[in-house]
C-alpha cells in the first residue's frame, strides 16, 4: 500500500516525516515511480503538479492537506475518484483564533492607535460595545459555524449568508442572491470565508463594497477575507478604501500568490496583511485523521467530507 505526498509551494519534510512515523507499513513517495505507477492507492496532495494523478490507475481516494479543494480541481486532467477535503477541530480553532484577531483589532480601532503611537499622538477614541456591533459571515461551513459562536460568545451580533439556506444558532441567516443585498445592509464587519468556485469567483468587488453599510459605530465598513484569492479584486479593494467605502481591510489570501512586491497592498495604512497564514494546516494534528480515514475507507466504511465537484466545495 503505497500513498503519494505531492505538494509544491512548500517543503514537505513535515508531512513526510509525520506520515512515515504514524504509518510505518506504508510507503510514502514524494513522486509515482513511473508514468503509470500502479501501487499508489492514495494520494495526500496541495497544489499538485497537473497530471500527476492522472497515471495512477488504482488510485482510489485524493485528500487535500488544506481546507480548500480549489487547487486538486484545477487539474484537468484529474482521475474520477473521491477528494476528501479536511475538516479538523485544528483546523478549525487556528481560522477562528484568526477570524476573532482580526475583528477584535479593527473593532478596538488597533490600526489607528497604532498610527498614532508612530505619530506620538494622544487621542482617546469613541468605542463601541459589541453588541452595537454586527459581523457579517460570507460561508457558514465549519469554519464560518465556529468563527460565529466564539464571536457571539464575545458579544457581536452575528449575521451569515450562504449558498443555500443554513441554520446555525445565535446566527440571522441569509441564503442565495435574494439574501445578499440584506445581508449586506446589516454588516459592519465583513468576514469573508466562502469556497472559491464559478459562482464566488471575484464577488468581493466594487458592487459588493457599495451595498455594505455606508456607516457603522466605528466609522465605516471593514473587509476581512481569510477565504480565498480568486474571491476578490484587489482593484476593487483599493478603489474602495481610497473613496473610503471601506475603512480598512484584512486580507490573508490574494489574487497571486505570494503578493507581488509591487501590489500597493503592502504598503496601505488601512490594509493589514498575512500570507495566507490564518489557518496553516499542521502535519502532526492532520496526518492521524487522514490515515484514520483511509484505515476505515479499507474496512469498507464510507469516505467522510467528500468534495462535491459540480459545487466546487
Amino acid at each position: 500500500m503505497t500513498i503519494l505526498l505531492s505538494v509544491t509551494g512548500f517543503q514537505p519534510t513535515e508531512w513526510l516525516n509525520a506520515l512515515q512515523e504514524r504509518a510505518p507499513r506504508r510507503a510514502v513517495i514524494l513522486e509515482p515511480n513511473s508514468a503509470n505507477d500502479a501501487s499508489v492507492d492514495y494520494a495526500i496532495v496541495w497544489k499538485q503538479k497537473p497530471g500527476v494523478l492522472a497515471g495512477l490507475p488504482n488510485l482510489k481516494a485524493i485528500f487535500s492537506i488544506g481546507a480548500g479543494v480549489d487547487h486538486i480541481l484545477r487539474d484537468p486532467h484529474l482521475p474520477d475518484v473521491p477528494i476528501v477535503r479536511i475538516v479538523a477541530d485544528d483546523l478549525t480553532a487556528r481560522m477562528s483564533e484568526y477570524v476573532v484577531w482580526r475583528v477584535l483589532d479593527h473593532f478596538r480601532r488597533g490600526m489607528a492607535y497604532r498610527a498614532q503611537q508612530a505619530a506620538g499622538l494622544w487621542h482617546d477614541r469613541v468605542q463601541p460595545a459589541a453588541h452595537e456591533m454586527t459581523v457579517g459571515i460570507m460561508g457558514l461551513g465549519e469554519l464560518g459555524r465556529d468563527a460565529a459562536q466564539k464571536l457571539g460568545v464575545l458579544g457581536f451580533n452575528i449575521v451569515g449568508w450562504s449558498r443555500t439556506e443554513k441554520t446555525v444558532a445565535g446566527v440571522e441567516s441569509f441564503y442565495g442572491a435574494s439574501g445578499l443585498d440584506p445581508f449586506l445592509a446589516r454588516t459592519d464587519i465583513l468576514v469573508v470565508l466562502l469556497p472559491i468556485t464559478p459562482e464566488t469567483h471575484g464577488i468581493l468587488d466594487t458592487g459588493l463594497f457599495s451595498r455594505l453599510k455606508h456607516r457603522t459605530p466605528i466609522g465605516g465598513p471593514v473587509l476581512i477575507n481569510a477565504g480565498r484569492g480568486g474571491l476578490q479584486v484587489e482593484s476593487a479593494i483599493l478603489k474602495a478604501l481610497d473613496d473610503e467605502t471601506l475603512m480598512e481591510a484584512s486580507l490573508d489570501v490574494f489574487e497571486t500568490e505570494p503578493l507581488p512586491a509591487s501590489s500597493r497592498l503592502w504598503k496601505h495604512p488601512r490594509v493589514f496583511v498575512t500570507p495566507h497564514a490564518a489557518a496553516t494546516s499542521n502535519a502532526q494534528a492532520l496526518v492521524p485523521q487522514i490515515l484514520a480515514q483511509i484505515d476505515a475507507f479499507e474496512r469498507g466504511e464510507e469516505l467522510q467530507h467528500l468534495v462535491d465537484r459540480q459545487a466546487g466545495y
